[in-house]
C-alpha cells in the first residue's frame, strides 16, 4: 500500500499553531550564527542567532562602538522583568566606552 506524500496530510491545528510550526521550519532553513561570550557570572555562553538577529546585534554593537561579544556581556546586566521607561529618556542603559577607554 503506497504512502501518501506528507504534504497531502491535513493538519487539524489552530492557525496560530500552524504559523508557529511554519516559522520553525523557516528558521531552521536559515543560516545560523553563533556568538561566543562570557556571562556576567563568568560562564561561557554561545548564543545562536538567526540572520535578522545577527544583523540587528551588529548594528547595535556598531552604534555603541563595542564588539558583539562585549555587547552581549553588557546586555547580561539588563534586569529581567518589567521594563519601566521614564518619560525623560527612551535610550538604553548600554553606553559606548569613553574616548580615553575608561568606562
Amino acid at each position: 500500500m503506497p504512502r501518501e506524500p506528507a504534504n497531502s496530510i491535513p493538519m487539524e491545528l489552530p492557525a496560530d499553531d500552524l504559523t508557529f510550526l511554519r516559522d520553525l521550519v523557516k528558521l531552521s532553513r536559515q543560516k545560523h550564527h553563533h556568538v561566543a561570550w562570557v556571562d556576567r557570572d563568568g560562564t561561557d555562553r554561545v548564543t545562536t542567532l538567526s540572520q535578522p538577529e545577527v544583523v540587528r546585534l551588529n548594528q547595535l554593537a556598531h552604534r555603541l562602538r563595542v564588539s558583539k561579544v562585549e555587547l552581549m556581556r553588557q546586555a547580561s546586566h539588563i534586569p529581567v522583568g518589567k521594563f519601566i521607561s521614564s518619560s525623560k529618556s527612551e535610550t538604553a542603559a548600554l553606553t559606548p566606552p569613553l574616548a580615553n577607554g575608561a568606562n
